[in-house]
């Protein structure tokens, strides 16, 4: 042969015997030695194998064959892909693994030019594909998808009047909510809960708010992401749905990590609403409230709000009503049309509530606790004009127009809660709470002891090793350390020059080991609050 040809009948190098009878009928009829041939081809130092045949087969037998970690078996043609495709896919693993190609016969007849690379060093620009908040298609999995910004996709439960909205948020998703920082916490705002409410309430048909509230802050992972789940429960007699948001820490989704931070009703629209305009802008006798170090004070008290949330521009006042301009922040006037009305804008506008003594005798900064009777009739609008009033039990009217002084919505009632440190903090996800690590209570073995029963009163601290009882009955064994213990408090504390007492166990507490120690703990306890 011109070509060196490992035979299949004896798994080694071929030689005559190939242009004879005998052989190809030996061919026929015996065994195919095709393992001892890869493995004499592994014994040449063979890493490369090209299979020229009608599909990958041999490649797929040969790879079981090979006991080397870098040997590569490449089929010219594949079952179900077109011909060219499969012989460039060959040539082109063949170059890859270092294997010398003749290109100038490859390209025979193609065609194909060589072409002068330059001569100067390339010129790096970097244009790197911004990362979506969602992996994946929802479709795929039965959702509907969602255009609004803080929800993925929808679905409605099979044979249940239930929809359920939900989302993934980072701050890496959404960095503007890095803007809301409370106490030094990332806090999803509170007019976020009344978009999710609003936008999931429109979804079905009921596109005012009654109600909503705030149940616990969502604290945003400075790493990682939340799950959240916005739930609009089955319509009642009068049309009305109640709504819950809830959320879970990404990747951990069994029941006891969700947490309920927000619940109202939604309702449908049927009722007529008195539009308020503010054209007259700004409003005639109002006067200006100097807002200069706002924010600064804010931070003061523990509002650290970034750019985005520091939408307040002007504010007058007339009387109890407190009327203000705000903006949202110009990075993301894009991104308010596929809002109702973006959180960040709804929250600065509540920034003005306080201002000057404000409604209600409101002072301070706070955080929305309740909401009633919020209703849109415009969205998207980049600017809004707010006027506040006074209402019941010290909470707040707010009427919304846009730039203009067209109507945009209105809040019923709005009541605030001063918020601390302390509770912010403790709706903080802790770090380490998926940690492989716990504590537990650990074995150790108590020190050598000797009985002792009688001490000078100058000893201020007696120790009263428990007895050794393994082979007497648990009731017996329970019956008499107690008792023991009993006499010895009784002598001791009879003793006025006695000092501190204390009593030490093992096994007694925790994970409970030791019956006997357990009683006599539960003895001393008793004592003590005698």
């Amino acid at each position: 042969p011109k070509f060196p040809i490992v035979s299949n009948l004896s798994g080694e190098l071929a030689g005559e015997e190939l242009l004879s009878a005998d052989y190809w009928v030996h061919h026929v009829r015996q065994a195919v030695r095709f393992l001892d041939g890869v493995r004499h081809l592994e014994i040449q130092g063979v890493t490369t194998y090209l299979e020229l045949g009608p599909g990958g087969a041999l490649s797929a037998m040969g790879q079981s064959c090979a006991t080397g970690d870098e040997v590569a078996f490449l089929p010219t043609l594949r079952k179900n892909r077109a011909e060219t495709e499969a012989l460039v896919t060959a040539v082109a693993e063949l170059h890859a693994h270092g294997v010398s190609v003749d290109w100038t016969a490859y390209y025979t007849n193609t065609g194909a030019q060589h072409t002068d690379l330059p001569t100067y060093a390339f010129q790096h620009q970097h244009y790197w594909p911004k990362n979506s908040f969602l992996a994946g298609d929802p479709t795929s999995v039965g959702l509907s998808t969602s255009e609004h910004p803080l929800l993925v996709g929808s679905v409605a439960l099979a044979g249940e009047d239930v929809s359920l909205f939900t989302s993934r948020l980072s701050l890496d998703s959404h960095p503007w909510l890095a803007d809301h920082a409370v106490f030094g916490s990332v806090l999803l705002p509170g007019t976020a809960f009344v978009e999710l409410a609003l936008h999931a309430g429109e979804r079905v048909g009921c596109a005012v708010l009654d109600e909503l509230t705030i149940q616990a802050p969502l604290v945003m992972p400075e790493r990682g992401a939340v799950i959240l789940q916005v739930v609009v429960g089955a319509g009642g007699e009068d049309g009305r749905r109640p709504v819950a948001i809830h959320s879970s820490p990404a990747g951990s989704v069994e029941d006891e990590t969700w947490t309920l931070h927000a619940s109202g009703v939604v309702a449908a629209d049927t009722a007529a609403h008195s539009a308020v305009t503010l054209t007259e802008w700004p409003p005639r006798e109002a006067v200006v409230v100097e807002t200069g170090g706002l924010y600064e004070d804010m931070a003061a008290a523990g509002f650290g709000y970034g750019a985005v949330f520091q939408g307040l521009r002007a504010v007058w006042r007339r009387g109890d009503e407190v009327f203000a301009e705000v903006a949202l922040d110009q990075d993301l006037w894009d991104e308010a049309g596929r809002f109702g009305l973006h959180p960040a804008l709804l929250d600065s506008a509540l920034h003005a509530i306080g201002v000057s003594g404000g409604p209600a005798g409101l002072e301070g900064p706070g955080l929305p606790f309740a909401w009633t009777g919020v209703n849109l009739t415009a969205i998207g609008s980049p600017v809004l004009r707010v006027r506040i009033s006074e209402g019941r039990g010290g909470a707040v009217t707010l009427d919304l127009a846009d730039g203009t002084g067209a109507p945009v919505g209105r809040v019923d009632a709005l009541v605030l809660r001063p918020v601390t440190a302390e509770q912010i903090d403790g709706a903080s996800p802790r770090e380490g709470s998926d940690s492989l690590f716990r504590l537990d209570w650990v074995p150790a073995p108590a020190a050598p002891t000797t009985p002792v029963t009688d001490l000078a009163g100058e000893f201020e601290v007696l120790v009263v090793p428990g007895s050794d009882a393994a082979d007497a009955g648990v009731v017996v064994d329970v019956h008499n350390r107690v008792t023991e213990v009993l006499a010895r408090l009784q002598r001791r504390l009879s003793d006025e020059s006695a000092g501190r007492l204390v009593v030490v166990t093992c096994g007694a507490v925790g994970e409970v080991s030791d019956l006997g120690a357990a009683a006599v703990w539960g003895l001393v306890r008793s004592a003590q609050s005698e």
